[in-house]
């Protein structure tokens, strides 16, 4: 009898979930297209090449929207079983609602593993070549100009701080150099009024240096109009603005990518929190499969409609949930594991509360 229900059900529901998907994929599309449309006609991109962009954007939106999809077909589908009473004449049965939804749950955790291998494998790679096509079609300049901006080497032993770096001159504005010895203590302090990439070492201009520190004497100041140093050679390219996302990186090149940002003393948590993300949202099928399984037997009534409402409603809920939580990551309030997984974590057992009480 079950493989019988577990049929029925699939029927029913893999047609509600295609059309679903793509009535969501289209939404995407047209919100991405209406919001870049003037930048396209200002530069006169062709028609042809729009629609190529919008292919490249399709995997990214399918992973988008797929728990919202899942969330409202299933609900839709069982509301439907409820409205018509054969959800009644199941549970009556004696087929409790768990046995019941044991093979959509199965679906949810399918789709998910299914999902993070997507993301992996194809949407990466789509969504990063979609952003530097919008990019280079729309004219965008990107800008690398920073401020504030601390460097720690390899090992700790030199820290690199200055208040602007031009990125097109490859200058740095009132720049700030220390060097340690091995135990952290401080052995020279560098200053100046500027300093520019000449020659792959960096000339400074108008320097003050400090030397002799940790002696009983104080440190020795000395004035140079010009100084240079072989050891000074810090890729220009470090003192950038980091513009890089990690939505668009593989999980290998993000974690090395974190690593290194660690290493060098710069802001990592978001990106960190953003890398841990990546494995929760995935599983974010299957948490909407559980609440909407415990959702579909409490709608009688414009299942359409309420389906579609709670589905939206409940998938706004949790991404801005994740987004709090992500944030609190960030500025240190939470962990970044603890930032990313929340949502997850109080959603489950909000599923587990909602199926345990759903009406049967």
């Amino acid at each position: 009898m079950m493989k019988t229900l577990t049929r029925m059900i699939f029927r029913d529901l893999i047609p509600v979930f295609l059309v679903a998907l793509l009535f969501f994929v289209m939404i995407l599309q047209l919100l991405d297209i209406f919001n870049n449309l003037w930048k396209f006609l200002n530069n006169d991109v062709p028609l042809t090449t729009v629609f190529v962009i919008a292919l490249y954007y399709v995997p990214k939106c399918i992973s988008y929207v797929l728990p919202v999809t899942i969330l409202f077909s299933v609900t839709y589908t069982l509301g439907n079983y409820f409205a018509n009473n054969e959800l009644i004449a199941i549970l009556n049965s004696g087929i409790s609602l768990f046995r019941l939804s044991l093979p959509i749950l199965i679906m949810g955790l399918a789709v998910s593993l299914g999902s993070f291998l997507f993301d992996q494998y194809v949407v990466i790679e789509t969504y990063r070549i979609k952003n530097e096509m919008t990019t280079d079609l729309t004219g965008k300049k990107v800008n690398y100009n920073n401020s504030q901006v601390t460097i720690l080497t390899e090992g700790g032993e030199r820290i690199y701080h200055a208040v602007f770096y031009n990125d097109s001159q490859k200058e740095l504005s009132r720049p700030l150099v220390l060097d340690r010895d091995g135990e952290g203590r401080l052995i020279r302090r560098i200053e100046a009024d500027r300093a520019s990439w000449e020659e792959d070492v960096w000339f400074f201009k108008k320097v003050r240096i400090y030397e002799g520190f940790g002696g009983e004497s104080a440190p020795v100041l000395k004035e140079y109009d010009e100084f240079s140093d072989p050891a000074l050679n810090e890729d220009p390219a470090t003192f950038r603005r980091d513009l890089r996302n990690v939505e668009e990186m593989t999980l290998a090149d993000a974690k090395e990518w974190i690593h290194s940002q660690m290493k060098a003393g710069l802001p990592y948590k978001e990106a960190l929190t953003d890398y841990y993300q990546r494995f929760s949202f995935a599983l974010t099928s299957f948490i909407v499969t559980l609440i909407s399984c415990a959702l579909g037997s409490r709608f009688k009534k414009n299942i359409l409609l309420m389906s579609l409402l709670s589905s939206l409603g409940l998938s706004v809920i949790y991404y801005i949930f994740q987004m709090l939580t992500a944030l609190m990551a960030t500025y240190g309030t939470v962990t970044p594991l603890m930032g990313a997984w929340l949502g997850f974590i109080l959603f489950f057992m909000g599923g587990i509360i909602l199926f345990r009480y759903a009406p049967t």
